[in-house]
C-alpha cells in the first residue's frame, strides 16, 4: 500500500479540482497547511511539479491535469464503493454539506432539522448560508436549498416543501394615508424597503406576475437592506411597504395587523427543493436527509 498514497492523491485531486487550498482543506475536513504538505510530499516522491502557486491563486501544472484527468473518475469509483458500504448499515453515519440562502436557513430547515437530528445522530449536517449561488461542486458541497425555479438544470432536484407565495404588506393606517396600488408601478409613489444583494452589489427589484406574463419593479424608500426581519419591523412601525413570504406575515393578515395588496399580482411559486448532482448512488447521510424533508 505504500506505493499508492491515496490520501495524497485524494488531497491533490480536491485542491487541482477546487483551485483553492481552503476550499478544498474546508471540502476534507483538514487544515491548508496539511494539504500543502501532502501535496509538497507527493511532488518530492516523484519529482513532478504539479501545482503551480503563487500568493493569490493556485493551478494544476500540465502533469497535474494529466494526473487529475486519470484520478478523478478513480476517486469517484472509490467515494461510491464506500457509499455501498455505507447503505448496509442500519442507520446512516456521516456528513452532508448544505448551501442554502438567509429565509430557508432561518425558516424551513430551522423548523425541521432539529427533528431530523435526533432521529439520526450518526449524522451530522454543516450548512453555509449565503445568499448568492454556490457552484456546489466546485464548493465541495454535497446538495443545495433553493427555490424551484433557482435551480440549474444539470442537478437532480428534489421537491420538498409546498408552493410559496411574496405578499406587499403594509398596516391598514399606511393605506389609509398613502393609498392603496392597483398596479405593481403605483409603487414608486410609496416609501417602500429595498432588499440590497450582497452577492452582487445590486439593489433587487420586486418581481410580479398576472396571466403568465412578468414585471419587475424597482422601489424607492428609507431603508436598503439584507435583513427581511430588520424591513419587516419597519412595516409592523407603520412608515413603510414590504415585500415578504406570505408565510412570515401569516399572523399579522390574521389579526389586521398588515393588510396586503396587489394579491393578483403575487401568484404562488415553486417552493423549496433540494438539489444535488447527478451521480450513480446518492449518498446515504444525504438520502435519509432527502427523504425526512419530503415527508
Amino acid at each position: 500500500m505504500a506505493r499508492y498514497p491515496f490520501n495524497d492523491l485524494a488531497a491533490f485531486a480536491a485542491v487541482a479540482r477546487t483551485r483553492s487550498f481552503t476550499a478544498a482543506a474546508a471540502e476534507m475536513g483538514v487544515s491548508p497547511s496539511a494539504l500543502s504538505h501532502a501535496i509538497r510530499g507527493l511532488e518530492e516522491r516523484y519529482s513532478v511539479r504539479l501545482l503551480a502557486r503563487s500568493t493569490r491563486s493556485v493551478a494544476p501544472t500540465e502533469a497535474g491535469a494529466a494526473l487529475l484527468e486519470r484520478l478523478e473518475p478513480a476517486l469517484s469509483q472509490i467515494d461510491a464503493g464506500l457509499e455501498e458500504l455505507a447503505a448496509w448499515r442500519d442507520e446512516p453515519n456521516g456528513i452532508v454539506r448544505l448551501t442554502t440562502f438567509h429565509w430557508i436557513a432561518s425558516t424551513f430547515l430551522a423548523r425541521r432539522l432539529p427533528a431530523f437530528l435526533t432521529a439520526h445522530p450518526g449524522i451530522t449536517v454543516q450548512v453555509t448560508v449565503d445568499d448568492g449561488f454556490q457552484d456546489i461542486v466546485t464548493g465541495g458541497f454535497d446538495a443545495g436549498l433553493r427555490f424551484g425555479e433557482d435551480v440549474e438544470k444539470d442537478m437532480i432536484a428534489v421537491r420538498v416543501g409546498p408552493p410559496l407565495r411574496h405578499t406587499v404588506v403594509a398596516t391598514p393606517e399606511y393605506w389609509d394615508r398613502h393609498g392603496r396600488p392597483s398596479h405593481p408601478r403605483d409603487l414608486r409613489a410609496h416609501r417602500c424597503v429595498a432588499y440590497h444583494n450582497l452577492s452582487n452589489g445590486t439593489v433587487n427589484a420586486w418581481e410580479f406576475e398576472k396571466d403568465s406574463k412578468s414585471l419587475r419593479q424597482r422601489v424607492d424608500g428609507p431603508l436598503i437592506c439584507n435583513s427581511s426581519d430588520l424591513g419587516l419591523a419597519l412595516v409592523r412601525a407603520g412608515d413603510c411597504v414590504s415585500l415578504h413570504m406570505e408565510e412570515d406575515v401569516t399572523e399579522d393578515l390574521v389579526s389586521g395587523a398588515l393588510e396586503e395588496v396587489l394579491v393578483e399580482w403575487t401568484p404562488p411559486f415553486d417552493g423549496v427543493f433540494l438539489y444535488h448532482p447527478s451521480r450513480r448512488q446518492t449518498p446515504a447521510p444525504l438520502r435519509a436527509l432527502i427523504d425526512f424533508l419530503k415527508d
